[in-house]
């Protein structure tokens, strides 16, 4: 163990010298950088930012001041079993967050390329988040939770264990998460209610009208007409063409176990 010197300042960081450090890393003063952590190429890692055992960082990262990659599971049932978090390439971790290892469960926590995690988030164990997300600031998702590409989280969203969120879903911010969120649509309320498709975010990355419509007249039978879950499933396939997003849609709910989140006349799976 060594106390070498930052790359860009004259003060220390403790960086353990079996850590594996790419190319063109900085690493600020005062940072800790454990012994069995890998970091990509040109990733920064800010001044008081902590990496600890299990941490592998992809390239192009930036970790601001005050983060901490990598503590172990805030869960009773870890027995010190080795596992790890692995995070991306081009993903930005903001003042204060924590990413906490997995446990034997999934053996790692997660987090995709190009994401955005802001300050005072935090991703329990063996969380699975994926690409282009944004987490906003105050975020909270609790162990097992999958979020899948393309998902806003906003400001002080709190998302309970084994909650699955979609592709492309929004969540309006202060929303808690109780029940599963399926691709592509907005959500908010108290319960969490579908209050549409996210077709702004959709329109952003390139999705057809045409595709946006066929969505939104799947949601609109499970939904918005009225019918529970079961039902709304067989208006979908007896009314809507085939087609990968009436594919995706309806696997999603089929298999959320947890239950799916209310439409906007209250009712729920």
């Amino acid at each position: 163990m060594i106390l070498q010197e930052s790359t860009t300042s004259k003060h220390l960081a403790y960086v353990h010298p079996e850590a594996k450090i790419g190319k063109n890393v900085t690493i600020g003063p005062f940072s800790y950088i454990d012994k069995d952590v890998v970091i990509g190429d040109n990733t920064e890692i800010g001044p008081n930012a902590t990496v600890l055992n299990g941490a592998r960082i992809g390239s192009h990262c930036h970790i601001f001041p005050g983060a901490v990659i990598a503590a172990i599971p805030q869960d009773l049932k870890f027995g010190g079993e080795y596992t790890t978090v692995e995070i991306g390439n081009y993903t930005t971790i903001r003042e204060h967050a924590t990413i906490n290892r997995g446990t034997k469960f999934n053996n790692k926590t997660a987090v995709g390329s190009n994401c955005l995690i802001m300050a005072y988030c935090h991703v329990a164990h063996d969380c699975m988040v994926g690409d282009h997300c944004i987490l906003a600031n105050c975020v909270n998702l609790a162990g097992h939770v999958i979020v899948e590409d393309y998902t806003v989280l906003e400001g002080l969203v709190a998302v309970q264990q084994f909650v699955h969120i979609g592709a492309h879903a929004f969540i309006t911010g202060g929303s808690l998460v109780r029940k599963n969120v399926p691709p592509y649509v907005k959500a908010g309320r108290e319960p969490l209610s579908y209050v549409g498709v996210n077709s702004i975010g959709l329109k952003r990355r390139g999705y057809d009208i045409e595709d946006i419509q066929m969505i939104e007249d799947i949601y609109r039978w499970l939904f918005v007409k009225g019918y529970n879950i079961s039902n709304g499933l067989k208006k979908i396939n007896d009314n809507i063409p085939e087609s990968k997003y009436k594919e995706q849609i309806l696997q999603f709910v089929k298999t959320s176990n947890k239950g799916i989140m209310r439409g906007v006349n209250g009712i729920t799976s």
